[in-house]
């Protein structure tokens, strides 16, 4: 039998556990999120399907929102709902005996050694959708780039199946930003040095890469676009990276004293996410959104891993003094992250 990585990604999850608790909005275009009121500042948690065939999507601010599908239904974030759910989703993958790992409310590797890995994944579905009312789907694959970025080609509630044998006849002619981990601006460097596809990634030369990203990210960008990776699952609880608070200003903050003062909260708040992980901080980044959308970080690296308040607060303060660019503020954001771990 041959190894299998499978990555299961529920469809439209937040929208979908709506719809079940309130059913006459099926079919109906929804937007989830902040307080569920598009007249207030905030983003976008998720859209259903119906709303993003209107260019609505995940990030994108409410009131844009309501512009661009102005006959949608507008909910509030029930983050408690959806943990509930996610969790009966989790306990139904693990049913199955396959090693499980959670990445996420929607989504989960599966490793498993089969002749027929689409049987298993709808047999995954079917058992899902059994036990939750939920669809989802699932994309196969060598390792879990491959199977991660199947799962795109097979939404929604479809299986895909993607390998190193198939992949250049899938991807080699999509832009570079089809790959994960490849945003707008790492596209628009690539193409800067000419390399526009994925075909011509893979085909790059690693050195030039190396030389434009660095000695890290460049070679892994060209193995990404090779689409090799790891097939390791763990079933290991997952383990977060970082906490995180932020807030949206409903009047954008103009004076640096007070984003000085929010900042402080916010590292109050954060702090206390620290100490309860029992997990000492190592570094603090801020985050800043402009008017009228223009966000970037800036982090402070601690002199040593604390929970200590004070210090904590005095990084996010640094950070904060990074920042050159006074325009009036619509976004804060502090987050405390631990040390690097496997998980």
């Amino acid at each position: 039998m041959t190894h299998w990585v499978l990555h299961v990604d529920l469809d439209q999850f937040i929208a979908a556990v709506e719809v079940l608790r309130r059913p006459e909005l099926r079919g109906r275009p929804i937007v989830v999120g902040g307080d569920g009121d598009p007249s207030k500042r905030g983003v976008v948690a998720t859209a259903s399907y119906e709303a993003r065939e209107h260019g609505v999507h995940s990030g994108l601010p409410m009131r844009t929102a309501a512009r661009r599908c102005p006959d949608a239904v507008f909910l509030p974030v029930d983050k408690e709902a959806y943990e509930e759910v996610s969790e009966r989703v989790m306990d139904a993958l693990r049913e199955l005996g396959c090693v499980t790992e959670v990445l996420g409310w929607d989504e989960a590797f599966v490793a498993a050694d089969t002749d027929d890995p689409e049987a298993l994944a709808r047999r995954i579905q079917e058992h899902i959708r059994a036990s939750t009312e939920l669809d989802s789907s699932v994309g196969i694959g060598e390792n879990r780039i491959q199977a991660k970025l199947a799962t795109n080609f097979g939404k929604p509630a479809g299986v895909f199946r993607l390998t190193g044998q198939t992949w250049f006849g899938v991807l080699g002619e999509l832009r570079t930003g089809a790959l994960l981990g490849v945003g707008a601006k790492t596209e628009s460097k690539l193409d800067e040095m000419g390399i526009h596809t994925v075909a011509e990634l893979a085909a790059a030369d690693l050195g030039e890469v190396a030389a434009r990203f660095g000695p890290t990210i460049g070679p892994w960008l060209v193995q990404t676009a090779n689409g090799l990776g790891s097939s390791e699952v763990s079933a290991e609880p997952y383990v977060p990276r970082s906490r995180s608070r932020e807030t949206t200003f409903q009047h954008n903050l103009e004076d640096w004293g007070q984003v000085r003062e929010e900042v402080l909260r916010l590292a109050a708040l954060v702090t206390r996410d620290v100490e309860a992980e029992e997990r000492p901080a190592v570094r603090v980044v801020v985050k800043v959104r402009h008017a009228p959308f223009f966000t970037s970080t800036h982090g402070h690296t601690l002199a040593a891993p604390t929970s200590d308040p004070v210090v904590i607060s005095e990084a996010a303060l640094a950070a904060l003094d990074k920042f050159t660019d006074r325009r009036p503020v619509r976004l804060l954001g502090v987050r405390a992250e631990f040390e690097n771990t496997d998980r």
